[in-house]
């Protein structure tokens, strides 16, 4: 083994920002988030992403790909493309719900169009609400590079969760 490295990774705790989860409208919680106003969770820590676009029905995140996120083939693993493309489908879902109201993934449908590698840059996740329904939300989003490149596409459902 050659060069050693290391990633260091530091959150804070998302039990925290729960309460005003709950409080805020979903468009509200997101740009709050997005303000710094309140912790991002963990999970855009360890991606470095970076909340872009919040609008009714729309998300983006965008992310540098990191050396840590190559797989053994030498590109970035399809895993980081499947990872923003689920959080920008559930968050574009999330822009819609009023306070209180969750949500969970029933489904999540990813294409790889092709491998991101090293040298794209900065990539961008970006979801769209297709349908709300009562109960049921439909996205679709791609995911692109600064050249507007798609290497992969998605779809998602997510089942409306009313507050108990």
């Amino acid at each position: 083994m050659t060069d050693e490295r290391r990633l260091t990774v530091t959150w804070k705790d998302p039990r925290e920002a729960l309460p005003s989860l709950a409080a805020m409208q979903g468009i509200e919680y997101l740009r709050a988030v997005q303000r710094s106003e309140i912790a991002p969770p963990p999970i855009a820590e360890v991606f470095g992403m970076r909340f872009d676009t919040i609008e009714d029905g729309r998300f983006s995140v965008s992310c540098e790909p990191r050396e840590a996120f190559f797989n053994p083939l030498g590109s970035v693993h399809g895993g980081l493309a499947c990872t923003l493309l689920d959080t920008v489908l559930a968050c574009a879902g999330h822009t819609t719900m009023p306070a209180g109201v969750g949500y969970t993934s029933i489904d999540l449908q990813v294409r790889y169009l092709r491998a991101v590698q090293p040298s794209a840059g900065r990539v961008t996740a970006t979801g769209r609400v297709v349908k709300r329904g009562a109960r049921v939300i439909f996205t679709d989003g791609e995911l692109t590079d600064q050249a507007g490149t798609v290497y992969a596409t998605a779809t998602s459902s997510l089942l409306v969760l009313q507050p108990r």
